[in-house]
């Protein structure tokens, strides 16, 4: 069952508050009361609600400068505002909607007029919400990889220098792992390229698996190589995390054709200790857990490497994978 529509009235006098919510609720509205503008901003603050019917003189704040107030602030959604005044001049009427307000009634309020500006307002509101989901959607699939549903590469480069600068001033440790499919182009030559799809899916979906909700991220750096980013890790316990990951896609195996695929990853981690300040570009750190997974691939693959010499001190030896 769809809850209730939310309505604030913004109201100072009781009588008035009390008609306009009979009405309300008999649209099939939950409605809620503030006596003034500087109120009703504390209740928008608190529980968002996406329509306002707002008297014009009110103590303390007048309908006005309330619309103003909630034109100068952010919200969850769109606010529709209806303002209610007993002015009806011309000039009155374009000053309410140049403060914000959406549409205006003039007192006394005639029920079905105050039903039809309501049913106006929903549409409005809907279509609001149709284009925030579909905007969100749009940028959600800018910074995400279309094959695995991690975050690509575009994502990766804008969000890491900014944790690194916000690491700078706390002083938290972070840390980096950088994986990729062992063999993976004979994978692909022998299963052919849509099995080699689905193992990369299936290796993106346990590296999601492991990640830590809210705080980890991964995406894909290119082809089969993937890149972890642990905040607030210090570089021993993302080892422990490379390793973990690394058991359990051993233990995996891809349907195909030609039967199952067993697959392995190297893994090369880095990271920053906590306390260090020492300003540290990307790019050191990405070269450093690369060095890292390149030193484990050398090792024989199906290990994990840790740069211990610590990407804040030094910029690595450039490495080839």
């Amino acid at each position: 069952m769809d809850e209730p529509r939310r309505v604030l009235i913004v109201e100072d006098s009781l009588t008035q508050a009390v008609r306009l919510q009979a009405v309300l609720e008999s649209l099939g509205f939950r409605v809620y009361h503030a006596e003034n503008g500087r109120k009703a901003l504390e209740m928008l603050d608190q529980a968002f609600t996406p329509l306002v019917i707002t008297d014009w003189v009110m103590p303390e704040m007048d309908g006005i400068t309330f619309c103003q107030r909630i034109r100068s602030r952010s919200y969850p959604g769109y606010v529709y505002v209806i303002l209610l005044t007993a002015r009806d001049a011309l000039d009155d009427i374009v000053a309410g909607l140049e403060a914000g307000a959406d549409d205006y009634l003039v007192k006394p309020v005639h029920p079905a007029e105050l039903a039809a500006r309501l049913k106006t307002a929903e549409r409005i509101l809907g279509l609001e919400a149709v284009l925030k989901k579909r905007t969100e959607e749009v940028e959600r699939l800018s910074v995400t990889d279309p094959l695995t549903q991690l975050y690509n590469r575009r994502y990766f480069n804008e969000q890491l220098p900014k944790l690194l600068h916000a690491r700078q001033r706390s002083g938290r440790p972070l840390s980096l792992i950088m994986t990729d499919i062992d063999h993976f182009k004979k994978i692909n030559d022998t299963y052919g390229h849509q099995t080699g799809d689905r193992v990369l899916e299936a290796f993106a979906a346990q590296i999601q698996e492991s990640l830590r909700a809210g705080l980890d991220w991964a995406a894909r750096f290119g082809g089969e190589e993937f890149v972890v980013v642990l905040p607030e890790t210090e570089v021993d316990k993302a080892g422990l995390v490379a390793e973990r990951l690394r058991l359990l896609v051993a233990h995996m195996s891809v349907d195909s054709p030609k039967g199952p695929v067993r697959m392995t990853a190297s893994f090369g981690v880095a990271g920053i200790p906590e306390g260090v300040d020492q300003s540290l570009s990307m790019e050191v750190l990405v070269a450093a857990a690369d060095a890292a997974l390149y030193q484990a691939k050398q090792n024989g693959r199906n290990r994990t490497e840790i740069c211990m010499d610590q990407a804040a001190h030094q910029e690595p030896e450039a490495a080839m994978i």
